[in-house]
């Protein structure tokens, strides 16, 4: 399969854009897209409820199934990447429900000791620190500039930045690298 170019198509069912009903094969393609697309963001947000490294790996399958499932049924295509995260939120918690159980069990000593995957007391405190030194810079920005970083921050392309700001490639581009040049010099300290 060839790699994907993602200024070359514009994925309208990201956008929650209906589609026409789609074939197996068209299915399993658009599952394809969209793993390349979300997993990786799927994995640490699953991975936030403080499951293993297996158990994430094993939901953010599981929602990739239900993908496929769900395309093959023709059911809505709208917001796709919404409902992947809602469906991997839906199983994370299940999942942690079955391992609070299983620990509290009478005869579930001490099976199954994990470490603890949160970060310990010095991460959080530089990410705190690191926080609380970026966010006034995030907040300082100038509303339009502020706009096209969370945007671009939540995927989209400059091209549809620009689309939904009413700018130009050129004053996206520029906003964005003026932006992230703020913020690097102040996360430098």
């Amino acid at each position: 399969m060839l790699p994907f170019n993602p200024d070359s198509v514009l994925d309208l069912s990201l956008l929650g854009v209906e589609r026409a009903p789609v074939a197996p094969c068209a299915a399993e393609d658009e599952v394809v897209l969209l793993f390349d697309r979300c997993a990786p963001s799927l994995l640490r947000y699953v991975a936030s409820f403080g499951l293993s490294a297996e158990e994430t790996e094993d939901i953010v399958q599981e929602v990739f199934l239900a993908l496929f499932r769900h395309l093959r049924l023709d059911r809505s295509r709208r917001n796709l990447k919404g409902w992947l995260f809602q469906v991997a939120h839906n199983l994370a918690l299940k999942q942690r429900k079955r391992i609070q159980r299983r620990a509290t069990a009478p005869w579930n000593e001490t099976a199954h000791w994990h470490a603890d995957p949160a970060p310990n007391p010095e991460a959080r405190l530089v990410q705190h620190e690191r926080r609380r030194r970026l966010k006034p810079v995030l907040q300082a920005l100038p509303a339009r500039d502020r706009h096209c970083l969370i945007l671009r921050a939540e995927g989209l392309r400059y091209r549809d930045i620009a689309a939904t700001l009413g700018m130009s490639l050129g004053a996206v581009a520029k906003s964005l690298t003026r932006s992230i040049t703020r913020l690097v010099n102040a996360d430098r300290g």
